[in-house]
């Protein structure tokens, strides 16, 4: 895993724009200092910030993505970084030895909006910008990406927990994105609240993310329910753990990228950035 991350969105923001620039633009193989002008910095400042987030200097993630692509043979209409995260994963890189246990929330519990239950929240960065997350006793309840203010992603969280209380805790906060994003190492056990239906698709999500990309309908099959892709859409965009229930690894029956509750381009940089953890435990 990287060892340090960005400490503001607006350095996830440049690497998001460079990120799509590369995938609509791999053909040509762009240099450095193209790359640089999409970022908006100097070809010595963007070439250590790429590094700094993804482990890679830029140029030789470009030679990764378009090797992993040759290697696949990807139809023209697929998404090239998600074609090469996946062809990264198959040559044996492991992304991170995080040990993820599942207890969802019942609908009972959901039902009476965590009255009685004290809920630790807060907020630190990741790769992909700020998130907010919340604890119960139980486990992680909450992993969300804020792109607007702290005081809205409150506002969210407080609508789905209605009467739990609330407790900020950014220095747990901080431990965990450092856990999941730097370290990669450990148990965490996943306390999400949902329907039955959607907590199966969760699960089902959890499974088959870990094994590389998956799609809706293939989903829909693991629940025993294939005739309902669409309903699977409306549960994995209600996905309330990024990441972890990795709903960003769900692409369309075409293998385009498809949409994501927290941004497309978000969506792309997180598949960068597993398809980089892949190539470096790799070699």
């Amino acid at each position: 895993m990287i060892e340090s991350m960005p400490g503001e969105s607006d350095n996830f923001r440049r690497i998001g724009k460079v990120i799509e620039y590369i995938d609509r633009h791999h053909a040509n193989q762009p240099d450095l200092d193209e790359l640089a002008r999409v970022a908006g910095l100097s070809p010595f400042h963007f070439s250590r910030e790429f590094r700094r987030w993804a482990g890679l200097s830029p140029t030789r993630y470009l030679r990764t993505v378009a090797l992993s692509v040759a290697k696949r043979e990807l139809d023209d209409r697929g998404s090239v970084l998600a074609a090469a995260w996946a062809a990264g994963l198959s040559g044996g890189g492991r992304l991170h030895d995080l040990f993820v246990n599942f207890d969802a929330v019942t609908p009972g519990e959901y039902k009476v909006g965590g009255a009685g239950l004290a809920l630790r929240h807060g907020f630190a960065t990741s790769p992909f910008g700020r998130v907010h997350a919340a604890f119960s006793p139980r486990g992680l309840v909450n992993l969300a990406f804020v792109d607007g203010s702290d005081g809205a992603a409150m506002a969210r969280l407080a609508a789905r927990w209605p009467k739990a209380s609330l407790e900020r805790d950014d220095a747990a906060t901080a431990a965990l994105a450092r856990q999941v994003f730097v370290l990669g190492r450990g148990s965490i056990t996943l306390a999400p609240a949902g329907t039955n239906f959607q907590v199966k698709v969760w699960e089902a999500l959890l499974d088959l993310g870990a094994r590389g990309p998956t799609s809706y309908s293939e989903i829909a099959a693991a629940i025993g329910n294939p005739r309902a892709s669409r309903a699977v859409g409306q549960a994995v965009g209600a996905n309330p753990v990024a990441w972890l229930i990795p709903c960003h690894r769900v692409l369309r029956q075409d293998g385009q990228l498809g949409g994501y509750r927290w941004g497309i381009e978000r969506k792309r940089a997180m598949l960068a950035w597993e398809h980089a953890a892949a190539v470096r435990a790799s070699a």
